[in-house]
């Protein structure tokens, strides 16, 4: 009787010990909501590419994922930073009077007068008021060609500041052993239009076998485009004759020391003038080719040929004096300049 009384209680007893059991084991590892889904052998998460709900614990935003729209500012100075709406501007006005009252020079009360004097001189001298010059001896030249040989010489210095300058020419020709045949002297002032051209004007003085003749001289002189060097001037003489010249060069560089130089130079004239041999017209032309080797950037020896003619009136008052009306000529001479 008290065996069957003691299995009846193990009997009872069991499940709620077994429920205890379940309770404790809930509370301490709580079911996965997929245990026994089969995930995939790739590694990837079952769940990807979809939206996750908010956990409950963390507020959610209605206005996520929404771009909320800019308040528009009331004018530009709305959108600085620091700048609040409805606030006007600072007004804009000169310097007071006050602060145009202080002394010329301040720096004068420290380090003293003769001190600064000389200090602001340098400073004007070295930003924008530096003066500099420059002699260029751009051809001087054995002339050889049929008949007898002679020489020939074309240069020009200047000196002055960016602006202003002043400004010398000379050119001139003749025979070995002979009389100097023609040479011009012209003293300009040069004025800058922009940083390629120069306005230039004064006189012209020429010597020579003919008759002296003093001119008034207009013209320009600078860089074209493709770095063409350009002289062009008008001459009136002091007995109204009109002439005029124009003058190109280009240096073209084939290394670094050795540049071949074309030149043309035409001269016209409003008139005749016989006793100067001068036709109207076109009344000379001259081409030019010069091959020169610069050792140094101040000396450069040539060898060149031109090629020199007359024409119209002038041709013909060249055969009046037993003359010819141009022909080739072989050049030798040298390029400097200090």
């Amino acid at each position: 009787m008290k065996s069957l009384l003691g299995l009846f209680l193990v009997g009872i007893a069991t499940p709620v010990l077994a429920q205890q059991d379940h309770g404790a084991a809930v509370q301490q590892a709580p079911a996965d909501p997929h245990a026994q889904h089969q995930v995939d052998e790739t590694g990837g998460d079952p769940h990807a590419g979809h939206d996750m709900p908010p956990k409950p614990s963390e507020p959610t935003d209605p206005h996520a994922g929404h771009q909320m729209p800019t308040a528009p500012a009331k004018d530009a100075h709305d959108a600085h930073v620091g700048h609040e709406p409805g606030i006007p501007d600072p007004p804009v006005a000169p310097p007071s009077a006050a602060a145009l009252r202080g002394p010329d020079h301040a720096a004068d009360a420290i380090f003293g007068a003769p001190a600064m004097s000389p200090a602001r001189e340098i400073a004007r001298k070295e930003h924008g008021d530096i003066k500099s010059g420059m002699i260029l001896i751009d051809q001087l030249e054995a002339v050889i060609g049929k008949g007898k040989d002679g020489y020939a010489w074309n240069a020009q210095g200047w000196y002055g500041g960016d602006i202003d300058r002043f400004w010398v020419k000379t050119e001139g020709e003749s025979r070995f052993g002979e009389s100097l045949e023609s040479a011009e002297v012209q003293a300009l002032w040069s004025r800058a239009l922009d940083p390629w051209w120069n306005l230039q004007a004064g006189i012209r003085q020429d010597f020579g076998a003919g008759p002296d003749r003093t001119y008034a001289v207009v013209g320009v002189q600078g860089l074209a485009p493709y770095w063409f060097e350009v002289d062009g001037a008008l001459f009136l003489s002091d007995k109204g004759d009109v002439t005029a010249r124009f003058e190109a060069e280009y240096d073209q560089r084939l290394t670094q020391k050795l540049i071949l130089q074309p030149a043309i130079e035409f001269n016209l004239a409003a008139q005749d003038v016989p006793e100067l041999g001068i036709g109207s017209g076109l009344s000379t032309a001259e081409l030019g080719l010069r091959l020169r080797y610069q050792f140094v950037p101040e000396f450069a020896p040539y060898v060149g040929v031109k090629y020199e003619r007359a024409f119209g009136d002038t041709a013909d008052f060249r055969r009046a004096r037993d003359e010819k009306a141009g022909g080739w000529h072989l050049l030798i001479g040298i390029r400097s300049w200090f």
